[in-house]
């Protein structure tokens, strides 16, 4: 059966390291029984331009029907002072599409460790995933009000979403190495409070899991003083957005890492953790590995085509191996020469 995989390549480099990871794509799957069609749609900023508003409703749509979404990088400086923002149409495609757990693996690969800011000995045998909560929280709660005098922003979590984030979080430790460390603030928050608890609660479904409870300030310490001591860490929406970006540093280049984020309606989307880049918009310098690896979690996680994963980032593993890297990571490669060189390990 033919795979459909909504692209959204988004502002920025996005146009650039997507079409990339595609063309790795497609030179990966020549001679296999995989096949995918793909279909463009505006998203972000250039779908603002073009339709008004940042995800118009045939994206929508699109995105409903697939079987994978695949998503480039969105943000554009010239939206900073606008009420309509690029950022609210991926707020709205979470929502819709029910997209409560982003999942990022963080792993160091051996070629590039030397770019990490931390000392070796603090990186040697990293490899966690950060489990997020991404529909609840501060970032969607009501009331919310900003006036010149005061502003109210309202945190809210429920049972259900602590308790549908936390399984996900404890299954995965299953698969990996049986240790989910939860992050909360519960000796302020109420609704941390609430988190720690039911954290506990789901731990007695899952007697071969051993869980710790981390306060948030304490968590971002330990990513940079202890970051091998994790295996998977969960946590509500806010604090999985600073931790995440945090931990995401440690490979030394935010173009390295990959996501994806999944939900209640079958359908996930894969995307690269940083942002759109407009800096380096065009130039062809921008690194495609976090995108590639993107394709990589697709294949895997939505497609049960381990095979095809295993295989291109072995592909991108062999290039870095062999000296050719992007200028983020001290290399001198562009964007389509590191590409054309993964095509040539794949063919």
């Amino acid at each position: 059966m033919t795979k459909k995989i909504t692209v959204l390549k988004g502002d920025g480099i996005g146009p650039e390291i997507m079409d990339a990871a595609l063309q790795v794509l497609e030179v990966a799957v020549k001679g296999t029984d995989f096949k995918y069609e793909l279909d463009y749609k505006d998203f972000g900023g250039i779908a603002i331009d073009n339709f008004g508003e940042p995800l118009p409703k045939e994206t929508l749509d699109s995105c409903v029907s697939a079987d994978a979404i695949l998503l480039a990088a969105i943000g554009d400086p010239k939206f900073d002072q606008s009420s309509i923002r690029p950022e609210q149409g991926l707020l709205a495609l979470r929502k819709e599409l029910g997209l409560f757990a982003n999942i990022r693996p963080i792993k160091i690969p051996e070629v590039i460790a030397h770019m990490s800011p931390l000392k070796p000995e603090y990186i040697e045998g990293v490899d966690f995933v950060m489990v997020r909560e991404l529909t609840g929280g501060i970032y969607f709660g009501e009331p919310r009000e900003l006036t010149p005098e005061k502003a109210i922003d309202t945190n809210i979590y429920t049972r259900e979403e602590i308790v549908r984030i936390m399984r996900v979080a404890f299954e995965m430790a299953l698969k990996r190495g049986k240790k989910v460390t939860s992050v909360d603030k519960q000796n302020v928050l109420a609704t941390s409070k609430l988190w720690r608890e039911i954290a506990s609660e789901i731990a007695l479904e899952y007697p071969e899991v051993t869980l710790e409870h981390q306060l948030v300030d304490s968590c971002a310490m330990l990513l940079i003083t202890k970051p091998s001591s994790f295996d998977v860490i969960v946590t509500e929406n806010l604090f999985g957005d600073v931790l995440s970006d945090e931990a995401s540093v440690l490979p030394g280049s935010l173009g390295m890492m990959p996501s994806s984020s999944f939900g209640s309606t079958g359908v996930a989307l894969y995307e690269p953790i940083h942002g759109s880049a407009p800096d380096i918009k065009g130039q062809n310098v921008a690194n495609p590995m976090s995108m590639i690896l993107s394709v990589t979690m697709m294949l895997r996680d939505s497609f049960d085509e381990e095979q095809l994963a295993q295989k291109i980032e072995a592909a991108t593993d062999a290039v870095l191996g062999a000296g050719i890297k992007t200028r983020d990571l001290g290399g001198t490669a562009s964007t389509s020469e590191f590409t054309q060189a993964v095509i040539a390990k794949l063919a």
